[in-house]
């Protein structure tokens, strides 16, 4: 093994002893961790640890009674393993890793991926089992009574004709006297515990795995009697977005004996992850950006032949009171920047609410936007638009350089502010200030916040009585540590959301005094728990919502999440207005 390959023992929070062996260099790149398989260790993954460590971190660790690991207390569970790999990831603190397990490794790996999604950055499931038929079931289970009842040995001369074949060819006679040697190693008390998982623990995610979020591969190879080849199949075919392969005349220790195939589309299935990871950088950054509400503007000023000229942006911000400075960000890239950074005035007109048509002007090519708006000459000669929140007419102060943008900072040498609301900007939609100041207002009486929630196409709901649903709902939204939020109802059940858009507020009729229901809209992840049900939002109109206010929220969010044109509603529970969220076209 390559250097710092030693095994170590980590302790986690429950006092459990893990040997984890690491080697690679600190290169930045995302750790991948191994899992291998009942009755080994981790030295099985000599072959990828000298394959990786030189590209990234490696480790690989032995499960719970095997190797130099602890062995589990009582009878343990799939998740129990699937804590184990998070405590490895934990006490080597790393953030996220690529998991690559072997058979019951690959089950322990997937569990790991559907209960701690944000910790995986992709699971790579090697001769993984999935969906046994009856016969197959009842077999291995026999053979897991007779471990646990003492009346049968790990069968380590069957084990290693199913893995090499029932003649052992002599270029694999080496590996194959290394397995035996592991086998015959094993601690019989961990060996039985962790095949009766291996035996079970298939029906544990079969149903989940429609639910798995990260990226993921299934390999197996075509002779592999345990994990077939349509097993293998089946999990790709479950999974959204998964890759499935099958190695041609590969047995159930690929990773062993056909280590540089193995490897290769590991290699290949993770830069491919990291090459989109790359590339959508940008884009998930200007998103980033984008959850920062902002104003809109439009900038005008006037070309050397008198001509108006302006754009649309929400970049603007204020630099100095004394003197009053003011700046504004324009793209190299922009057709408007020549204009721009060789005027020596500009005016930044901030937009007020209903002046959203004023914006998309601003934001088109068309030549005669100024011909559709009402404005004058400000004391620079600077267009200013008329019935705006606010404008600042300027001097150009400096013009600052920034990367692909360049800052245009300006001297206000005259403005003017109203008591109109500002058109709001925020993740590539237009806001209305002046609802969310009204949910503020309502929310200081007794007030009731819900939440529609979806992931994959689905929304997540609440059981209650005689087989009927509710919205997730609570007295506030934070902090999570109050199980009277919606967050701390909703981390209570396994479940981290992202509450986004502002959906309706609405007067509730209640029993004693005035009542608000606020309603956002956002996204959820994890697994739902007890009490907790997912819904096609195709198929919302046939959910037996017990609240009349709720089922009529979920069929309008279905048909707008169809049309692609969500809206704020307000008003009560018969009857209101609904604002639509139109796309915006601010820079």
């Amino acid at each position: 093994m390559p250097e710092r390959a030693s095994p170590v023992l980590l302790t986690d929070s429950a006092g459990r002893r893990t040997a984890v062996a690491s080697a690679g260099a600190a290169t930045g790149a995302t750790p991948i961790l191994f899992i291998h398989g009942v009755g080994l260790d981790h030295t099985v993954w000599r072959p990828q640890i000298a394959a990786f460590a030189e590209q990234r971190p490696v480790h690989a660790y032995d499960m719970m009674g095997h190797g130099a690991s602890d062995r589990p207390k009582g009878r343990p569970e799939l998740a129990d393993y699937a804590a184990q790999l998070i405590g490895v990831l934990d006490g080597l603190g790393i953030e996220r890793a690529h998991l690559v397990g072997h058979s019951m490794g690959a089950m322990v790996a997937l569990e790991a991926a559907l209960s701690h999604p944000a910790r995986v950055g992709s699971v790579t499931a090697l001769n993984a089992v999935y969906r046994r038929s009856p016969e197959q079931g009842q077999a291995v289970l026999r053979r897991v009574e007779a471990l646990e009842a003492g009346e049968a040995s790990p069968g380590i001369e069957t084990t290693l004709a199913r893995w090499f074949g029932s003649l052992v060819p002599p270029h694999l006679a080496d590996e194959a006297e290394r397995m035996r040697a592991l086998l015959e190693r094993a601690d019989d008390r961990g060996y039985a515990l962790a095949y009766r998982v291996f035996a079970t623990a298939d029906a544990a995610y079969a149903e989940r795995l429609q639910n798995l979020s990260v990226p993921a591969l299934f390999m197996t190879g075509q002779h592999d009697p345990n994990s077939t080849p349509e097993m293998t199949r089946a999990m790709a075919a479950a999974v959204p977005g998964a890759r499935g392969f099958v190695l041609s005349g590969e047995r159930h220790m690929m990773p062993l004996v056909g280590a540089a195939r193995v490897n290769a589309e590991i290699a290949r299935f993770i830069a491919s992850l990291e090459a989109d990871e790359t590339a959508a950088a940008p884009r998930r950054f200007r998103n980033a950006l984008g959850t920062f509400a902002t104003g809109v503007t439009v900038v005008t000023t006037l070309q050397e032949n008198g001509e108006p000229r302006g754009f649309t942006a929400n970049s603007f911000s204020s630099v100095s009171l004394d003197p009053p400075l003011i700046s504004i960000c324009i793209a190299r890239t922009a057709s408007s920047h020549p204009v721009f950074k060789a005027a020596p005035r500009f005016a930044v007109n901030i937009l007020a609410q209903d002046q959203r048509d004023v914006s998309g002007v601003f934001a088109s090519k068309r030549p005669d936007k100024f011909d559709q708006v009402d404005w004058f000459s400000g004391a620079t000669g600077s267009p200013v638009l008329e019935n705006c929140a606010a404008w600042f007419d300027c001097r150009l102060h400096q013009v600052v350089a920034a990367g692909d943008h360049d800052i245009l900072i300006g001297e206000v040498v005259d403005f003017e502010g109203s008591h109109r609301m500002p058109l709001g900007y925020c993740r590539g939609a237009y806001v209305d200030f002046g609802l969310a100041q009204d949910a503020m207002v309502a929310s200081t009486r007794s007030t009731e916040v819900r939440a529609i929630l979806e992931s994959e196409g689905e929304v997540l709901l609440v059981e209650e009585r005689d087989g009927q649903f509710a919205l997730p709902s609570a007295a506030c939204i934070e902090p999570a540590t109050d199980p009277k939020s919606i967050h701390g109802q909703l981390a209570s059940k396994g479940i981290v959301a992202e509450l986004g858009f502002l959906f309706a507020v609405y007067e509730n009729p209640g029993t004693a005094g005035a009542s608000t229901a606020i309603v956002y809209r956002g996204t959820f992840a994890g697994h739902p728990g007890p009490g907790t049900r997912r819904w096609p939002v195709a198929d919302l109109a046939n959910c037996p919502i017990r609240d009349p206010a709720s089922r009529t929220m979920l069929e309008r969010y279905a048909r707008e999440r169809r049309e692609n044109a969500f809206g704020i509603y307000a008003g009560n529970v018969s009857e209101g207005t609904i604002q639509a969220l139109h796309p915006g076209a601010a820079a």
